[in-house]
């Protein structure tokens, strides 16, 4: 019989052979990591290649046959992840999200709860099997959720602020939940009421106990473990506090994701937070992997053969009934329309926790052992198919701010300037347009940079200077000038000989990458072409001479005779 701990070694093993397999193929092909740790744990767990080990002893060395193996693991690897979270915020800016976690994230639990708990009751489950049901699916995944967020360095946009605070309220929701799923299986003469009292006071007491060590204490022992000067002692003082306050939150009855999160906030107050973060990055990355691939491995893809509809079909349904239900709620908090959309497809999966209330219901007879594993596979194929749903809720928004970005100018506007390109040039450009009072729109194809300057009042639309009719509409015939200030050469081309199709005689001032470009755009037909490379290599020339001592006339003119030499004098 081979002995247990040879068995976790073997798995080990397995895990990061996957892993130097996984991420650089990931990479390579530009996909977020999480679906190669699913399709590992899909493959080499026990519905896969792991479910072959019996007959075939050979596969059980590349294979991970049991989920318990790698699980604990992996929900550490939740907790660095809400830790780092909690690292790239502080208290200030938590309370000023304070509407989106508590109004938000509340009101999204209790319309989704209702509203899956309905559908559940509608299937025939007993109330109180409905109630859990909806109860713990109306909640989300943080795990994989902040992992797509930051691997499309998203968590600072209005997308990420508005999904970090819909969790983090979920994350506050567990113990209620808990609470019901223990207040409808009690038996008799058990007292309900006094154990929800009970939980609510010893999470407050739990919180408060840990933020007042971590304001204490944290900084002390960091300051200790920097003078000895030994890296090891720093990183244990690190791991410490995350995990210490992960136990703290679960011995309370609270989410373990939630002590972490709460470390994280604490050592952000500190001035240890980006060495502690780069410290604990390894282990996290590591750690959220076994996560992943745990998910994966509770993915049994056989299920569709006895179910080769109704899975399907509760998969779809639950991530567009909470959707459906997320999306109005975002718009009724202020979100725009592309972060409403975005936020409603992200937090369209069950999550992690949905495993945990659904074995607990099981056990104390409230949901069936059909019931049970049935929504315990839905649960796991929803979060399986996140990653697609990231990268479809980005794709969606981006097609939402394009539509409404393209907005058109509005009628009758004339004597202004039409700015091609909203970059950085064309922002330089509107900025010296605004100081001396001349009207001006701008044009660009970048939609979530369209967005963010009409967020800021600014007349940018999404569209394509290229095309004639675009010009028309943004009033060309009207217009004192249009100034091309696109990146790419071919793209200025385009839109000057647009221009000259329809007005040949308005001002076109052109941007070109050097002299070469600069005489092209001439030939076809630019008012005048400004090669940014020689303006620069003037203007360093410039500061040469007046550093020699050069009276400002005379280097005037030596620049002046420079641009003659050039042809663009």
């Amino acid at each position: 019989m081979t002995p247990p701990d040879a068995i976790h070694l073997r798995e080990a093993v397995v895990f990061l052979a996957a892993g130097a397999l996984v991420v650089p193929l990931m990479h390579r092909l530009r996909l977020s990591p999480v679906i190669g740790w699913l399709a590992a744990g899909l493959v080499l767990g026990p519905h896969g290649v792991g479910g072959f080990a019996e007959a075939v002893p050979a596969l059980g060395w590349i294979s991970i046959a049991e989920w318990d193996a790698i699980a604990p693991l992996g929900a550490i690897g939740v907790l660095f992840l809400m830790f780092s979270i909690g690292l790239e915020l502080s208290l200030e800016r938590l309370k000023r999200m304070k509407l989106l976690v508590f109004g938000l994230g509340g009101a999204q639990v209790l319309a989704s709860g209702a509203a899956i708990g309905l559908v559940a009751w509608g299937f025939g489950n007993p109330p109180g099997a409905a109630t859990v049901l909806g109860a713990c699916l109306a909640l989300s995944s943080t795990a994989i959720v902040m992992q797509i967020l930051i691997d499309q360095r998203r968590i600072a946009t209005p997308v990420g602020h508005a999904a970090l605070g819909v969790l983090l309220f979920q994350d506050l929701a567990v113990v209620p939940i808990l609470v019901l799923v223990g207040v409808l299986g009690a038996r008799a003469g058990e007292n309900p009421l006094a154990s929800l009292l009970a939980s609510i006071v010893a999470g407050a007491v739990a919180v408060g106990l840990i933020s007042l060590a971590g304001r204490l204490l944290l900084a002390r022992l960091f300051r200790h473990a920097g003078r000895s000067s030994r890296p090891e002692l720093f990183a244990a003082v690190a791991l410490l506090a995350v995990l210490g306050a992960a136990w703290a939150t679960e011995q309370a009855g609270l989410s373990a994701a939630l002590g972490a999160f709460l470390a994280g906030l604490l050592i952000a107050e500190t001035e240890f937070r980006h060495q502690v973060e780069a410290d604990l990055e390894p282990f996290k990355g590591l750690l959220l992997g076994m996560f992943f691939m745990s998910v994966g491995m509770a993915i049994d893809l056989r299920a569709l053969a006895a179910a080769p509809v109704l899975l399907p079909a509760s998969v779809v349904g639950l991530i567009v009934l909470k959707a459906a239900v997320v999306f109005p709620l975002c718009l009724a908090f202020g979100l725009p329309r592309h972060v409403a959309a975005e936020v409603s497809l992200l937090l369209g999966q069950a999550g992690e926790f949905a495993f945990l209330v659904i074995a607990l219901a099981s056990r104390l007879e409230l949901v069936s052992p059909a019931t049970a594993q049935f929504m315990t596979l839905v649960a796991a194929l929803t979060m399986g198919a996140t990653p697609l749903l990231g990268g479809l809720a980005r794709r969606l928004g981006l097609a939402i701010t394009a539509a409404e970005a393209s907005a058109e100018p509005e009628p009758g506007i004339a004597g202004h300037v039409i700015i091609a390109g909203y970059g950085r040039v064309g922002e330089t450009i509107g900025r010296v347009l605004d100081a001396e009072g001349a009207r001006w729109i701008a044009l660009d194809l970048d939609a979530a940079s369209v967005a963010r300057h009409r967020a800021e009042g600014r007349p940018v639309f999404y569209a394509d200077a290229a095309r004639t009719e675009v010009l028309r509409r943004a009033g060309a015939g009207e217009a004192r000038a249009l100034v091309l200030t696109m990146d790419s050469a071919a793209a200025v081309q385009r839109a000057l000989a647009a221009a000259r199709r329809g007005w040949p005689d308005l001002a076109v001032v052109a941007r070109a990458r050097d002299s070469a470009q600069a005489r092209r755009l001439g030939e076809l037909g630019a008012t005048a072409a400004v090669p940014e490379a020689l303006e620069a290599a003037l203007a360093l020339a410039g500061g040469t001479l007046a550093a020699l001592g050069l009276p400002d006339e005379a280097a005037a003119a030596a620049l002046q005779l420079e641009r003659g030499r050039t042809g663009q004098g």
